[in-house]
């Protein structure tokens, strides 16, 4: 009874000391949702075009200036809108926060606007009775530093990025508005893009008129340093560079380039666009960029691309990847990630075949045009697969989940990559349709390939650049169609469960097993000098960056179970002090002993010893081939990376 009563009394004082807490009378607002205020967009026609006008001649201080015309066709309320969700970059990455300046007027007299407050990339205006023409003003202003975001003006360059420099009216498909183009660009530059100029004024371009739609899809390239070169009656190189010394190919670099089309092309089995361009640019002032379009693509390689080509394959394995997406990515597109407009919402779950297989193919044809050899290619397998196979996240995270890192990371750093999981789909997808493939060679009797899969799948009319989108069911329909399996169970295991193992069996099935080795292939050590940095994820378990700050520390590896962090800066190694060579040769003297590796490094003003425990020596990711009795000496990964054409 007396433990009753002294639970009476805590429960009374309880509900007391609650009341007392909890005021009788508080306002308590009820919520009531936005009213949308923006049209939905309609396939009808928009009626009339825009004019669009880009003065790109300041590039001293990386401003475009534009001037633009929109036709309204009665008074009232208008909307238009500045993109958002841009193709290509699966996220809403639209720079709004670089438009400035911004003014409407019609007749002559200044218009007010208003910026929607819940979607800030809209804006309202009133337009007046006897109004048809509605004129915008304001400046794109270029990231000038890296830390501002992509550099698109620089010295001796430019990427006009027209989605960058225009508005829309909303209410419309934007292939539905029709628009006319005009730039400016400094005197004596030279220009590319794939729409054509229809005429030409000194450094005036105006372009064809076209839709919305194709405009956003049409970059430009343009520079001091320029040079194009005619790949194939349809295709076309085009080059700046950041000073004419860098613009310097030779005909034997040319020639994989050229090799490169030819393959793709005879892959797919068809052209899906009248013309394409390569935009490439070899810059250390501009922003890096590969991003695709139907008829083009942005490629932004390092200055030495040709001028230091025999020190390795560099990023060589870009345009091929971004030409791949001609055909899977631009006209076969997840019906996801096709919209109306810039505004809509993209959903990215098949980006493991938008992006994974385009990764597959983009490193297929760099084999078999000859941009990379065959043992960088091997190599470049070894890298991904060992990668990959340090990546614990996959524990808790699926693959599937990875697709949407674009909307939820936005390609910030992390901490923990390894563990957090970052855009996976894009190798580990690699992985995946390496051993599709080499399924579908073993269950056919080598008689198919994924290549019939691609032909079939991403194939279609020459010359059509439209869409045609797909499912994760037609996906699984047309594999069955090549080969019979059980394609829908790979693929909920593959890429909707998760896994402590790395899919490694396209390696195996192919004729190669993954293996460590004491010394990096000179893809590794390309790959280390391009990043600025040391890779030694696979020996203990860290990459450094310059001058002794850790880049990235593995999740469960020995620098992580020493207390390591991104970050700190290694001062000495055991008890001599830091350098690359240091580091490493501590690594190798510890190979096989019972002993520690002493890292002294430093977090802000605090010193701190670490003792990581590694006796595994220096360790590097390579492909050995598997021989033996009844082991065909031409494998399947050999068959997948020989050329097609001559």
């Amino acid at each position: 009874m007396r433990l009753v009563g002294i639970l009476g009394l805590v429960l009374a004082f309880t509900i007391s000391t609650t009341a007392a807490a909890m005021p009788v009378g508080l306002s308590k607002p009820s919520y009531v949702a936005p009213q949308e205020t923006i049209p939905a967009p309609q396939d009808i026609p928009y009626p009339g075009t825009m004019t669009l006008q880009v003065d790109a001649r300041d590039h001293d201080q990386g401003i475009f200036r534009v001037i633009q015309t929109i036709p309204v066709a009665k008074a009232g309320r208008l909307t238009l809108l500045y993109p958002e969700w841009l193709p290509g970059n699966h996220a809403p990455r639209g720079e709004i926060e670089k438009i400035t300046g911004l003014e409407f007027s019609a007749n002559g007299e200044k218009l007010a606007w208003i910026r929607d407050d819940v979607d800030v990339f809209a804006f309202h205006l009133k337009v007046p009775e006897n109004v048809s023409t509605i004129t915008a003003k304001f400046q794109f202003v270029s990231a000038t530093t890296s830390s501002h975001g992509r550099i698109v003006m620089a010295p001796a360059m430019l990427n006009l990025r027209w989605h960058q420099v225009s508005l829309y009216p909303a209410g419309y498909y934007v292939r539905q508005i029709p628009v006319t183009a005009t730039a400016t660009y400094p005197d004596g530059w030279q220009a590319a893009s794939a729409m054509r100029p229809k005429s030409r004024t000194g450094s005036n371009i105006v372009y064809e008129k076209t839709d919305y739609d194709t405009l956003v899809d049409s970059p430009v390239f343009a520079g001091q340093y320029f040079q194009t070169h005619q790949l194939t009656s349809r295709v076309h190189l085009n080059i700046v560079a950041d000073d004419a010394k860098y613009l310097k190919p030779e005909k034997r670099q040319l020639a994989p380039h050229v090799k490169l089309v030819k393959e793709a092309e005879a892959l797919f089995g068809s052209h899906p666009y009248d013309r394409y361009d390569f935009l490439l640019s070899l810059t250390d002032d501009m922003g890096g960029i590969g991003l695709e379009h139907h008829r083009s693509s942005e490629n932004g390689v390092n200055r030495e691309y040709f001028t230091d080509w025999d020190s390795g394959p560099g990023r060589r394995n870009l345009l091929p990847h971004e030409m791949t997406h001609a055909w899977n990515g631009k006209y076969r597109r997840p019906a996801g990630i096709w919209t109306p407009d810039f505004r809509q919402p993209m959903r990215d779950s098949l980006l493991w075949v938008y992006e994974g297989q385009t990764q597959f193919w983009g490193y297929v044809l760099g084999a078999r045009s000859g941009l990379y050899s065959k043992q960088d290619t091997l190599d470049a397998l070894a890298a991904i697969a060992a990668g990959i196979e340090q990546t614990a996240g996959r524990r808790w995270r699926p693959l599937i989940d990875t697709t949407l890192d674009p909307i939820i990371a936005a390609r910030r750093p992390k901490p923990w990559s390894s563990w957090q999981r970052s855009e996976d789909y894009y190798n580990e997808g690699l992985l995946i349709w390496l051993e599709a493939d080499q399924i579908i060679r073993r269950e056919s009797g080598g008689t198919k390939s994924l290549e019939d899969f691609a032909r079939s799948f991403f194939g279609g009319k020459n010359g059509d650049w439209g869409v045609v989108t797909y499912e994760r069911p037609d996906v699984i329909a047309a594999l069955n169609k090549i080969q019979p399996y059980d394609w829908d169970g790979f693929i909920e295991k593959r890429v909707y469960q998760t896994s402590t193992e790395a899919p490694k069996n396209g390696l195996t099935l192919g004729g190669y097993r993954l293996v460590y080795i004491g010394t990096p292939s000179a893809y590794i050590l390309a790959n280390d000098k391009r990043r600025k940095q040391v890779d030694l994820s696979h020996s203990i378990g860290l990459i450094m960056g310059s001058k002794g700050a850790i880049k990235s520390v593995i999740w469960d590896g020995p620098a992580f179970k020493a207390g390591l962090k991104p970050g700190l800066t290694i001062s000495a190694v055991n008890g001599k002090t830091y350098s690359e060579d240091t580091l490493k040769q501590a690594i190798e003297e510890n190979r096989g002993s019972d002993g520690t590796i002493e890292i002294f490094a430093k977090n802000g003003e605090a010193y701190h010893n670490f003792m990581v425990d590694h006796s595994g020596g220096l360790r590097y990711p390579a492909l050995e081939k598997i021989t033996g009795e009844g082991v065909d000496q031409e494998s399947g990964i050999d068959r997948l990376l020989q050329p097609k054409t001559k």
